[in-house]
């Protein structure tokens, strides 16, 4: 099968592929059971457990996969910035949602991590239709919100994953760049391979602003009045430091780093990523 997902790094547990992981599928080393939800084969319903207890459980095993793909979607307040059905936030559930279908359609366990100042979503990697729908049914209703605290996330999500996967982070990461980067190396020395799509709204990249302005925060609701020819300068120098700064951080760690304009095509950023992942598994 044509496999549209690749790992940079070699996922432990596989015995065949191009990437090595462990997965839950049907092997021969059984692994646990699990309780069994519509879409599951019911090939691996465990009938004497069924009898015992008269409820319905699944055989898991330990199966051959090419990566555990982890999507991490900021939910922060900021991510809200744009207009309707054109906030930051929505196109990230778009590239969101693509990822989570590639994943799954090329047979691999996906799963979806949701964060603002509380950890709102954890769904764990899986790889039946009805954890898909699951993961799309709770990006439809997720909204942003809450002040950001992506890295305290990131840290405890970087030492939770006991085994190499794909950790894709979908954020505008509006926090310490410094804090950032070093989330990226404990990323780094756990040994995953790690995406980052860094989405800003062409207005927070141009400034363009041509009148007295009232900004308001979205994550703390503060206030600031400004006359934007005022401060214009200062704002792109530090926005372009900034964007330098985490730029150079991505690579030092080996991130794959995609910084991504909001009014450009989504479907292009993703074709361009998949294809570059291609020539990297050759």
């Amino acid at each position: 099968m044509h496999r549209f997902m690749h790992a940079r790094v070699p996922m432990v547990g596989t015995i065949t592929g191009q990437h090595r992981s462990p997965h839950r599928g049907s092997s021969v080393e059984f692994a646990e059971y699990r309780k069994y939800v519509p879409g599951d084969d019911p090939r691996l319903l465990d009938w004497r457990v069924l009898a015992r207890t008269d409820r319905y459980y699944i055989r898991e095993f330990e199966a051959d996969t090419n990566l555990r793909n982890y999507i991490v979607l900021d939910c922060s307040g900021s991510m809200g910035f744009g207009r309707v059905g054109e906030r930051k936030f929505d196109y990230a559930r778009r590239i969101a949602a693509t990822f989570a279908y590639l994943t799954a359609h090329q047979g691999d366990a996906v799963g979806l991590q949701c964060y603002s100042d509380q950890k709102l979503i954890d769904i764990p990697p899986r790889r039946n239709p009805a954890h898909l729908k699951h993961v799309f049914d709770t990006l439809a209703h997720v909204q942003p919100k809450g002040e950001t605290q992506l890295v305290h996330h990131l840290h405890e999500l970087a030492e939770r994953i006991r085994q190499r996967a794909l950790v894709i982070i979908i954020s505008d990461f509006f926090c310490d760049v410094d804090e950032l980067i070093h989330c990226f190396q404990h990323l780094s020395f756990q040994k995953h391979d790690f995406a980052v799509f860094h989405l800003l709204d062409p207005e927070e990249i141009q400034f363009d602003f041509d009148r007295p302005m009232r900004f308001v925060d979205l994550e703390d609701n503060s206030v600031l009045l400004a006359e934007p020819e005022v401060i214009r300068d200062q704002y792109l120098a530090a926005v372009d430091e900034y964007l330098v700064k985490l730029h150079e951080g991505c690579n030092k760690f080996q991130a794959d780093y995609r910084r991504v304009s909001t009014d450009a095509s989504y479907e292009e950023i993703i074709a361009d990523f998949l294809v570059e992942r291609e020539m990297y598994a050759k």
